[in-house]
């Protein structure tokens, strides 16, 4: 349990470090997303980059359990 609470804190730390430069990736603006835009309403529905999160966290657990 120690160990896995170091990685995920030293993760956090590396993504907080890299933040200006990973704001740049195109995450979030991916095919597949939706954007509904109407005069005082705004809805963002990240569904292509919620399943690309999904599948890379399942590949890192995976590789951690083995």
């Amino acid at each position: 349990m120690q160990k896995t609470l170091v990685i995920i804190g030293l993760v956090l730390l590396a993504v907080g470090l890299l933040w200006p430069w990973l704001g740049k990736l195109p995450l979030g603006r991916l095919p597949g997303d939706i954007v509904i835009e109407r005069p005082g309403l705004k809805v963002y529905i990240p569904l292509t980059t919620m399943l690309l999160a999904s599948v890379v966290i399942s590949v890192i657990l995976w590789l951690f359990r083995r």
